[in-house]
């Protein structure tokens, strides 16, 4: 039975994980948010999320970001190639409900996959 769950190493956790992430990626972005992979070693997606605070003011406003991006990332994984994803956060994204960053977010996995294949 597949898994759906969202364990610890599922998630880049140093900043060493981070840094390799930034050296040579693969880009997929929209105006609110931007995806950099990387190709790693394991048999299955990583993802780290910075939601910074110059970007989205409020706690309550960035916890639900990363909540709702987990979550997509949660039920995609098994649809994305081997690779260590960043999710980095811009301005605009603080006045997307839910829904709307759900479905921001299912298509930058998409793009981020056709870019990783072709």
């Amino acid at each position: 039975m597949t898994s759906y769950t969202f364990s610890r190493e599922l998630r880049l956790l140093t900043p060493a994980q981070f840094k390799t992430v930034f050296s040579n990626p693969i880009k997929a972005s929209s105006a609110e948010i931007t995806l950099l992979a990387v190709k790693n070693q394991f048999d299955h997606p990583r993802v780290g999320l910075t939601v910074a605070k110059r970007f989205v003011k409020f706690a309550h406003d960035r916890n639900r970001i990363k909540r709702v991006i987990r979550d997509s990332f949660r039920l995609k994984q098994h649809d994305l190639p081997p690779v260590d994803i960043v999710v980095l956060v811009r301005h605009g994204v603080v006045d997307m409900d839910n829904a709307a960053l759900h479905k921001l977010v299912e298509k930058l996995w998409r793009k981020l996959c056709r870019r990783y294949n072709g």
